[in-house]
């Protein structure tokens, strides 16, 4: 069976990536046009941060942004970004707080393990890979993570099992708490898209063969 399709079979029992989460999210709008932006420095990462706080405060223990956004607003001062006209989001950004413990959500191994330096990138990072007779073999990258509380490459990890923790600014590329969960395809593996956390519009085409989006991985 192919990803995304494991979400509807009873035999595969997907655990939730964070424990514990309670209430509705918070939707934040990262794309471009977003009222958010007019709300606070989306520049300033920490006044970012304390904007989600105080957003959150008594309504949400935790928070969504969105898979496939046009962040260009955002990404256009990353020359990294610029260069490709990558401005897709590939992933969907879980919003929890610093340190929360990132939890495998199928049985894992680990396929790579390590620390993307620089403004505008992953900090720690790690890929999950995912076998099983019952699915294609396929990969979940996790960033934005505390570098210093990495598994190896090579490290196994059971369905809900802790493998990773939120990581501060200094550590995760100098963004808000949260982890960037992206599916990737066997394809999208083979093919480099492990390194881009997003796409051009050019390529929207054929992501879903690629990178096809997380939701039907994430629980809570």
């Amino acid at each position: 069976m192919k990803y995304p399709y494991i979400a509807y079979c009873k035999d595969i029992d997907i655990k939730p990536v964070f424990k514990g989460l309670t209430r509705d999210p918070l939707i934040v709008d990262l794309s471009v046009g977003s009222e958010v932006f007019n709300a606070v420095d989306i520049t300033n990462q920490p006044a970012f941060q304390r904007w989600l706080d105080q957003t959150m405060q008594n309504q949400h223990t935790w928070g969504l942004a969105s898979y496939l956004e046009d962040r260009e607003t955002i990404l256009s001062r990353y020359p990294q970004m610029r260069e490709e006209q990558r401005y897709f989001h590939l992933g969907l950004d879980i919003i929890v707080p610093l340190g929360t413990p990132v939890c495998a959500p199928l049985d894992s191994v680990v396929q790579e393990s390590g620390y993307e330096e620089g403004p505008g990138n992953y900090g720690g990072n790690v890929l999950l890979r995912h076998e099983s007779p019952e699915f294609d073999t396929f990969y979940s990258l996790y960033g934005h993570l505390n570098k210093e509380k990495l598994p190896a490459p090579g490290d196994r990890f059971a369905p809900g099992e802790v493998f990773a923790y939120i990581g501060d600014f200094h550590e995760n590329g100098n963004w808000f708490y949260h982890t960037h969960l992206q599916v990737i395809t066997q394809k999208g593996y083979d093919t480099g898209w492990v390194s881009k956390g997003y796409c051009s519009k050019e390529d929207l085409a054929i992501m879903d063969s690629i990178c096809p989006s997380p939701l039907s991985l994430f629980r809570i």
